[in-house]
């Protein structure tokens, strides 16, 4: 392993250590087929599996094996959807048993940063599936609260924006200008400081760059 790589998982190991005092399950990989193999091992056969939008599932290859599985999908990509089909689609989501996402930034002291328009993601990561499982590239993970806001806020609101071709002020300047556009997607800001129920959620910490 090449030092930058060894200084990195012990980056990753230590924010999993913070994670697991706060009552996440975590877990740390090397590489996108590692974090395959801990998802599949993670889902029964049968179960349902709902998705919140996440580049991260699918660089990794996570979203493809999913759909390969024996596995109930609320399928959120499905061609065709309209605003209607969707919104039904997320709140049938809730009652899933699993829960597939990623997260916007995770602090080195355990802590999930997100910003969602809809909310959907966010909301379902805090109550809904029983079983929330979030895959997390080593890009994503930062120091504390202040770098977490700063990352969310001037690196992934931005490059979403620009990925869903969205004319907002932030895909012009490269950082968020709080702005009151209607086709803003940064509405709803949820910290998750602690797992309420232990375990519930798993961060699987992944040692490539993965994701917005």
């Amino acid at each position: 392993m090449k030092p930058y790589d060894q200084m990195t998982m012990t980056k990753l190991e230590k924010t999993r250590e913070a994670l697991l005092k706060k009552h996440f399950a975590a877990s740390v990989v090397g590489n996108c087929l590692e974090a395959r193999e801990l998802v599949r091992s993670l889902i029964g056969e049968g179960q349902s599996v709902c998705f919140g939008g996440s580049m991260t599932l699918q660089e990794s290859g996570i979203l493809d094996m999913v759909y390969g599985m024996n596995v109930k999908i609320y399928d959120r990509y499905k061609e065709g959807l309209s605003r209607e089909d969707a919104n039904l689609l997320y709140r049938q989501s809730f009652m899933a048993d699993v829960l597939l996402t990623s997260s916007n930034a995770v602090t080195m002291t355990g802590e999930l940063y997100n910003i969602d328009g809809t909310g959907n993601r966010v909301a379902a990561m805090i109550f809904g599936p029983d079983k929330v499982i979030c895959v997390v590239g080593r890009n994503k993970v930062v120091t504390d609260e202040e770098a977490a806001v700063d990352r969310v806020r001037n690196v992934a609101a931005p490059a979403n924006c620009i990925r869903l071709h969205k004319d907002n002020p932030c895909t012009k300047i490269g950082r968020c200008a709080d702005c009151n556009s209607d086709t803003r997607i940064c509405d709803a800001f949820v910290a998750l400081k602690r797992c309420h129920e232990p375990g519930r959620i798993h961060v699987i910490l992944v040692n490539e760059d993965l994701g917005y």
